[in-house]
């Protein structure tokens, strides 16, 4: 086998169909080496009279080289190209989760209890009295994970089908980290009625409600109008988790470059769904001066913007001195820029105008809004949502304990002082003899986070009065 050609690739398995001693080993090694590539692997799949399938796995240092690989083996007179997978793909393979019983059934009499007719007792229970389902039922611990598909990670529109390895993937995320039970529901429509109807219709089963990957400015539209109809919490990760996430990110940063958090000017680029949180949750903790900037330009109070609402409620409160122009003259003087937009926005000549010991959060995926490597010449702080750099603002440092504490209290629903609560303890898992640029948020492998964060979306949603179990924290 080829060793050590390859320092950085991606391992590839290719399955391979082949007559018995049709094409020698040794040619496919070369083959392989020619390509500069490595041989990993040569396994057996299964052995027949005639044939045999093998599995071929190799490290290739683009994919492009790869789809060469594949050609030439195929053009092999002796072999057929079942299939090629890589790494990602096997761990989808069957997909990603699946549903186990709590309780075993052994006996008749076990069978008698879980079903019926000793069922029927527990039936009447919940009808009588509609609040036990939390303790007699699958409800007291499961989330519905809900998307139309509108907005699937930064790939856009793609539709319900292809939404739901995300869904799943953020299901684990619940259990791995929170011991919550996630269900993934991708809608196949992109109707607000029919999204909000669909919602109200299956939420008796649920303890919450996670709105994923919809498309702003539908989205608002469909977190408001489910959050008026549901007694449980509907909480849209796209937009708070991000802004909690973000605002536990600055509650450091500040600490770091010594200034007051409330008293920085603050520059938003993309006000979507994301952005428009952020700038709402730092409105609510203080901050005043807020310049929202989106393809139109500042949001600025006085202009019109049809189509989106939210910018209309935005302009009334931030931007206090009316700043307009364009992005770097917005920069200037600013301490912090936050983008949620796209990636290759700014230069490092934007950025040399902003105040002292700037922080900057470019968070476009998986291109940043400016090269972390630039942004650090004239930053002090520089956070992106990648996690090949320090600082990721990665929204699972968020939902899987804002969750456990919403279920753990059976809140009726998500308050401000609940998200707050969460962006502070989220902050605290970082100790002040730990902070610095390059650590201001902790990792979402941090055990930590979902426990510290739960306790205090608990304490927080008593003292709002929306939590319907009140637990000792």
């Amino acid at each position: 086998m080829t060793m050590g050609v390859v320092q950085n690739g991606v391992q590839y398995i290719i399955r391979l169909d082949m007559q018995r001693d049709g094409v020698p080993f040794r040619k496919i090694v070369q083959m392989v080496d020619d390509l500069e590539g490595d041989i990993i692997a040569w396994d057996l799949v299964r052995a027949e009279d005639q044939r045999t399938i093998r599995d071929l796995t190799v490290l290739m240092a683009t994919a492009d080289k790869l789809h060469a690989l594949v050609t030439e083996l195929s053009q092999l007179d002796a072999v057929s190209v079942e299939n090629v997978s890589d790494r990602t793909f096997l761990m989808h393979l069957g997909g990603k989760i699946e549903i186990r019983p709590r309780v075993h059934i052994k006996t008749r009499a076990d069978l008698s209890h879980v079903y019926t007719p000793g069922v029927a007792r527990v039936v009447e229970a919940i009808a009588e009295d509609p609040s036990k389902a939390f303790q007699l039922t699958m409800k007291r611990n499961t989330v519905a994970i809900v998307t139309d598909g509108s907005a699937i990670l930064g790939l856009g529109n793609l539709g319900a089908k292809a939404a739901l390895p995300v869904m799943e993937g953020k299901a684990v995320l619940f259990k791995w980290l929170a011991n919550v039970d996630a269900i993934p529901l991708c809608l196949d429509t992109q109707d607000v009625d029919e999204i909000v109807e669909t919602v109200v219709r299956i939420a008796p089963a649920f303890g919450g409600i996670n709105l994923e990957d919809i498309a702003a400015p539908r989205c608002f539209e469909v977190e408001r109008r489910l959050s008026e109809r549901l007694d449980i919490p509907v909480f849209h990760d796209d937009q708070h988790g991000t802004a909690v996430v973000i605002l536990a990110g600055l509650i450091n940063a500040a600490k770091v470059v010594g200034k007051s958090l409330e008293s920085m000017r603050v520059v938003i680029a993309g006000i979507g769904a994301a952005g428009t949180a952020t700038a709402e949750l730092l409105l609510h903790i203080g901050v005043r001066d807020i310049v929202g900037y989106d393809r139109m330009g500042a949001i600025v109070e006085g202009q019109s913007y049809p189509g989106h609402p939210q910018w209309e409620k935005l302009a009334q409160q931030t931007n206090p001195y009316h700043r307009t122009g364009t992005l770097r003259e917005l920069l200037t003087g600013a301490d912090v820029f936050i983008g949620v937009s796209t990636g290759n926005l700014l230069t490092l000549e934007d950025i040399q105008g902003m105040a002292r010991d700037a922080i900057l959060f470019v968070m476009a995926n998986p291109t940043p809004e400016i090269a972390p490597e630039i942004a650090q010449l004239h930053a002090k702080v520089v956070a992106t949502g990648r996690s090949d750099y320090p600082n990721q603002i990665n929204n699972v440092l968020c939902f899987p304990g804002l969750f456990r504490g919403i279920l753990d209290s059976r809140a009726k629903r998500v308050t401000v002082r609940m998200k707050v609560a969460a962006a502070h303890a989220l902050a605290s898992v970082v100790k002040d003899e730990e902070l610095g640029p390059e650590y201001i948020i902790p990792s979402v492998f941090n055990r930590e986070v979902s426990e510290r964060m739960a306790k205090a979306v608990i304490q927080a949603a008593e003292k709002d009065n929306v939590a319907r179990r009140i637990t000792k924290v």
